[in-house]
Order: structure tokens, then C-alpha cells, then sequence
């Protein structure tokens, strides 16, 4: 019988639609092509996470430099932000709130494209502010638009390409989210606001804070720029594959 090999994230929205797959969350399931017609007869999809792949400063550099425009964008701003997919995709301007105590802006994703639920504060470090700006004008609605038309994901064909390119296949759109919560963790970046700039569940208010507050989980966000001078070296244990 053949087979083919694909992501869980692929198939999940069809899986959990279907009843006749009561242990789908065992480690490999087999789809019927009835799911997905032209495909080969049956799907083999292995549900096991995937273990978070921090990149290194050359390997973001790497990528950044290789992917078109607005995906470079993108990855900045998820790199810098620890946003998800859905939360960068689906950015829009109405969501922006000004701070003028502190002469910066944030932006307040609503719950319903937040994985927890919650509504979601995004602290933006100078690296964020200045992909932003440079995106004013550019689309009514959306932050991140490309010609005219709403990204529906980041994880396309280029960016695939790119990653196989460069050798680094393993490499999704959350590992930026992992990236900077590494990176965080690194600089020093205490648990509780480590939490709150990952848009982490903390059983708190997370859309309520001081300026104060707010000002120090800018500091908290500015730490992980690369181009501050002082950024945290993040060392990465990786395993070696012996041939």
C-alpha cells in the first residue's frame, strides 16, 4: 500500500470533522481518500509533535534575507513578538492602541484568533515598531497584506523553499514564536513577563497594566534585538547525526 508522509497540522480541521476515527490522537492514523480526493489511496500522518527548533542569530539571518519582502516582514515581526500564524496573518490596524505616556503603540489581538482564547497585548520592540511603520499605508485593514490581498498563512510555498534551500526543513512559523521566548529566557526575562509577552494564560488581566508595567515589558522586549549591541547569545544543544 502506499504511502505519503504529512504534517498533522495539514489534517486536523479534517480529521476532527470525521467520527470514524476515534483514536486519531494515537501516534499514526490512516485516512481514507475519501477525505481527500486525487490523492493516493490512503494518507499515513504521523501526530507526534515535533520538537521546537530555536533558530541561532545566523540562521534568522539566513532566512530574513532569503524570503520575499513581506514574508522577511513577517518573520521579523514573530521572531520579535512570539505572535502565532493566525495572530500575524490576521493583524489588523483597528487593533492597534496608542500608549502616549510612552510615545509607542501596542496592539490588542481579540480573543477569537488567540489560541487560549484571551484577548492578547503585543508589546512591540524597536525591531516590531519599525517593520509596522514601514507597513502604514499599504493596506486599509491589514497590517500584512501582499499585492492587495489578506496572507492567509506564512507557511507557503516560499517559505518552504526557502527553509529546504538553506538546509533548514525542520523549520516552522512557531519556532519564531519558541525563538523569542528562548531568547527572552536568555536575556534574563523573569518567568511572569516572559508569560505575558508570549501571550502565555497567567490567570491575570493581560490587557491591564501600568504605564510603568508597560514600559518595563518594552525594556523585556528591546533585550532580544539583535542589533542592541548586548544581545543574549542563545546556546542551542543540538544533537549530531553520526553517519
Amino acid at each position: 500500500m502506499a504511502h505519503i508522509h504529512i504534517p498533522v497540522t495539514t489534517c486536523y480541521d479534517a480529521i476532527t470533522r470525521c467520527k470514524y476515527f476515534p483514536n486519531w490522537r494515537e501516534q499514526r492514523i490512516t485516512i481514507p481518500v475519501a477525505i481527500f480526493p486525487g490523492c493516493l489511496p490512503f494518507f499515513v500522518v504521523d501526530t507526534r509533535k515535533r520538537r521546537p527548533y530555536p533558530l541561532i542569530w545566523d540562521e534568522q539571518q539566513q532566512m530574513v534575507l532569503a524570503l520575499p519582502a513581506h514574508l522577511a516582514e513577517m518573520a521579523l515581526y514573530a521572531v520579535n513578538t512570539g505572535c502565532r500564524d493566525a495572530e500575524i496573518c490576521n493583524l489588523r490596524w483597528d487593533w492597534e492602541v496608542k500608549v502616549t505616556t510612552l510615545e509607542t503603540f501596542v496592539f490588542i489581538v481579540p480573543g477569537e484568533f488567540v489560541k487560549n482564547g484571551d484577548e492578547r497585548l503585543v508589546v512591540l520592540n524597536d525591531i516590531t515598531r519599525s517593520v509596522v511603520n514601514a507597513r502604514r499605508g499599504k493596506h486599509p485593514t491589514y497590517v500584512f497584506a501582499y499585492k492587495g490581498k489578506p496572507i492567509t498563512t506564512m507557511l507557503n510555498s516560499s517559505w518552504c523553499r526557502v527553509r529546504r534551500n538553506l538546509g533548514l526543513e525542520q523549520v516552522r512559523v512557531h519556532d519564531l514564536k519558541h525563538t523569542f521566548g528562548r531568547r527572552l529566557r536568555a536575556a534574563g526575562v523573569s518567568f511572569e513577563d516572559r508569560q505575558d509577552l508570549l501571550g502565555h494564560r497567567s490567570g491575570r488581566m493581560t490587557t491591564h497594566y501600568s504605564a510603568a508595567e508597560l514600559s518595563n515589558l518594552i525594556e523585556a522586549a528591546n533585550s532580544v534585538c539583535e542589533r542592541s549591541g548586548n544581545k543574549p547569545e542563545l546556546v542551542v544543544l543540538r544533537r549530531i547525526s553520526v553517519s
